[in-house]
């Protein structure tokens, strides 16, 4: 009896002491954060569940139904019977006889950007919307509309599609300054990726201006790592204040999920095309006929540009704005309505984003000496553009004669001085004036060239017609005179 009450007298010392161990780690752990720390963690979960609050309502999921077409395996067999069975006749002539339709299905996200009486208007990326034969618009509160493609851009990739509602208490989100934001922001997206509509993933704007050559050549990109997955196209990536900054367009994923490499096309690249869409059904970009290159190390020396950011002008199109104005193949554009040119792509976009119509002053670099003011009158790009390389001037890139090149080409004779023919194009000028590539052009019009700068200053001073000099194998040889 003795050893039984001796054990649960232990165990009842046991029990108490384990509680009083279990109350002090409780009191320590009620403690072990400090209120101040708390109220700091606090006030950021507020943020980010007003944020939410805020922006949702106006975040859709928008599905879509593409018509597409595929050729019928079975045409061109001949089926004798058919007549008795209902099969169609195999034998009909063209092509589109043959053809057969499926329906695709497809979701994306979006976000509402403005109300017109009883119109919603929804911004969302032409690879979710563009193509849509059928469009869904779903709210954050279930409610379903059918939706209108307004206007699609595939070279921006964006779309507007709208929806009619009466009921006023549908919000639009107010759109913010993308110009503003920086590297270390906070920033949330929005969207339905992988179909889960009206989610949230919150984390950092990781870089901006983001413009790489596989990139689009018409928008830069704002980089966050903020979870974005297939079906958060479209959707909207916002800034701590509620406002969108920017519409989530692709990843760079090996897996095709979230790898913290999501990419956004900034709002203010985009506010101008709203108005575009809803007025023309489409955007108009401005146009004034340069081919423009990067050039590396290598060849800004030889232009006499070393340590100058801009854009090469390395042919012009003939009777386009920019040849009727005076720029020149060879100029080194640095200025355009006063605003530096850092780069080829910021140009494109800058151009691209004037009115048809309106007349805009180039700063260039020409033959070493700065030209400033050269007027020239923006005309709308037409969607056949790119198939007029027949009418560029000169229809081929100066290249320079580097020791490497020399090598190549075997020019063992350091006399022979001059810029290199590169990237002929068909049924130019330089086509027709029989030049080829690897050919060396030492003179322009009879004056020597030894260098790019020279090169191009001899082509800005040839007003009405142009000859080459050319070493080929040896020798030297003056093609016939190009007028223009």
């Amino acid at each position: 009896m003795k050893t039984k009450l001796r054990k649960l007298a232990g165990f009842i010392l046991f029990l108490s002491l384990s509680a009083g161990v279990f109350a002090e780690t409780a009191k320590k752990t009620e403690t072990s954060i400090p209120k101040e720390s708390l109220a700091v963690v606090e006030a950021f979960q507020n943020t980010f569940r007003a944020v939410s609050d805020i922006m949702l309502p106006s975040v859709v999921e928008v599905d879509v139904i593409e018509t597409k077409t595929y050729a019928d395996p079975f045409s061109g067999f001949d089926f004798p019977f058919g007549e008795f069975f209902g099969m169609p006749d195999q034998n009909q002539k063209g092509k589109e006889k043959n053809k057969r339709e499926y329906e695709s299905k497809g979701l994306g996200s979006g976000v509402i950007v403005r109300r017109t009486g009883n119109t919603l208007y929804v911004l969302t990326n032409n690879h979710v919307a563009g193509a849509a034969t059928k469009i869904s618009v779903k709210l954050n509160d279930g409610r379903e509309f059918e939706g209108k493609l307004v206007g699609a851009d595939p070279r921006m990739d964006i779309a507007l599609v709208s929806f009619e509602s009466s009921d006023k208490s549908i919000p639009v989100a107010a759109l913010g300054d993308s110009d503003s934001v920086h590297p270390g922001d906070i920033c949330l997206a929005f969207g339905a990726p992988l179909g889960y509509a009206q989610s949230v993933t919150q984390g950092i704007v990781s870089a901006t201006g983001r413009s790489e050559s596989h990139m689009s050549a018409v928008s830069d990109y704002i980089q966050t790592d903020a979870a974005i997955n297939q079906g958060n196209s479209g959707g909207p990536l916002v800034n701590i204040y509620g406002e969108v900054i920017g519409i989530n367009t692709w990843i760079a994923s090996q897996s095709g999920g979230s790898q913290g490499l999501g990419f956004s096309i900034p709002i203010n690249n985009v506010k101008k095309s709203i108005d575009s869409f809803i007025k023309n059904g489409k955007i108009t970009y401005g146009w004034v006929g340069i081919s423009l290159y990067d050039i590396n190390l290598d060849y800004k020396k030889e232009l006499g540009v070393d340590g100058i950011e801009g854009a090469f002008a390395a042919e012009v199109f003939t009777g386009s704005p920019a040849f009727k104005g005076g720029i020149k193949p060879g100029d080194y554009i640095v200025e355009v309505n006063g605003k530096k040119v850092k780069s080829v792509n910021q140009l494109v976009r800058d151009i691209g984003s004037l009115e048809s119509g309106t007349t805009a002053k180039f700063g260039v670099i020409r033959g070493g000496k700065r030209i400033s003011d050269i007027a020239v009158k923006i005309e709308e790009r037409k969607t056949d553009v790119d198939s007029k390389n027949n009418s560029t001037w000169p229809g081929f890139i100066a290249t320079p004669l580097t020791d490497d090149v020399r090598t190549k080409l075997k020019i063992d004779n350091k006399k022979v001085k001059g810029v290199v023919v590169a990237n002929v194009e068909e049924k130019t000028p330089a086509a027709a004036l029989r030049l080829q590539n690897g050919d060396i052009i030492t003179a322009v019009n009879g004056k020597s060239v030894t260098n790019l700068a020279e090169f191009y200053l001899e082509m800005a001073n040839a007003t009405k017609s142009v000859n080459f000099d050319i070493y080929s194998n040896g020798g030297t040889i003056t093609t016939g005179t190009y007028k223009f």
